[in-house]
């Protein structure tokens, strides 16, 4: 597949930086590549300049944290405005509110008996690459795994870090509602992103698309990565049943992860692809 609208670089919590990104995705085949880092666009810049000198295509993308139910829900935004003021005022606080939830999660680890996490997990991330954003979740579970507390990363969500968990801190997040106004005002098309992802109820899942619908979305990310295929036949008929435009991607994080750059499941052919709605993008609208 030459399309992948959903990947991170060491912006947020991937393993590699965003030219070491573009490269891989370029040697996989990917042709029209959005870098879709967590709360922030800070590697946009380096994986155009590498996305330019191989020939692609790389579309402006960021996945933004925000809550919905009282869980914390991810909304993907492309082909935006960088500078729209909207954009720019939300990422910042977004950009200080991970810096407050990093330092939530330390002190609660301490708390459990794991004192200096927000300092690990940093120098884990540093490792990477430079980033001037928050360590994310994968980076403390890292740490942990360093440190011998659990014996891998997914033991360290299984027990600390996951949905539910000790390290599920969202307070600092921003409302569905206002993500998406804030996207929809920098000119952006808006995904949905994994709605299979959350232990929501088939009727709650409804409801989060109905809602998601009704504050401006436009489409829903209907394959991500090597997710069961009856996952994906589950939120096509949504798509259907809701009219939305879909869109895929293999959510890569770093080698050796559940999916690799470039790969995903194949999007059912009746469903209408929300890259081809991208403007001024020949590459684009050849797929």
């Amino acid at each position: 597949m030459n399309v992948d609208l959903h990947c991170h670089s060491t912006a947020s919590d991937g393993a590699l930086a965003p030219a070491v990104l573009v490269a891989r995705a370029f040697e996989k085949g990917v042709r029209v590549l959005a870098l879709t880092d967590h709360d922030t666009l800070e590697g946009l810049d380096e994986a155009r300049s590498a996305a330019t000198s191989l020939g692609m295509q790389l579309v402006n993308g960021v996945e933004l944290s925000c809550t919905w139910g009282g869980a914390t829900i991810h909304v993907l935004g492309y082909g935006f405005d960088v500078n729209a003021e909207p954009l720019v005022e939300a990422i910042a606080k977004l950009h200080d509110g991970r810096w407050l939830r990093s330092e939530e999660i330390s002190r609660k680890l301490a708390l459990k008996g794991m004192p200096g996490a927000l300092e690990g997990a940093r120098a884990i991330q540093q490792e990477l690459g430079d980033s001037g954003n928050a360590p994310a979740r994968p980076h403390f579970a890292d740490w942990m795994v360093r440190e011998g507390f659990v014996k891998d990363r997914a033991e360290a969500f299984r027990k600390w870090l996951g949905a539910g968990k000790l390290g599920d801190v969202k307070q600092h997040w921003p409302t569905l509602e206002d993500t998406v106004e804030t996207l929809r005002a920098a000119k952006a098309w808006v995904s949905l992103a994994h709605p299979w992802h959350y232990d929501f109820t088939r009727s709650k899942r409804r409801r989060l698309i109905s809602d998601y619908i009704q504050a401006g979305g436009h489409a829903i990310e209907v394959v991500n990565g090597h997710q069961p295929a009856e996952q994906v036949g589950s939120l096509a008929i949504l798509a259907r049943e809701f009219g939305l435009l879909v869109s895929a991607g293999s959510d890569f994080h770093g080698p050796g992860g559940w999916s690799e750059i470039g790969e995903y499941r194949p999007l059912p052919e009746d469903l209408p692809p929300l890259w081809c709605r991208f403007k001024h993008d020949p590459i684009i609208a050849a797929v």
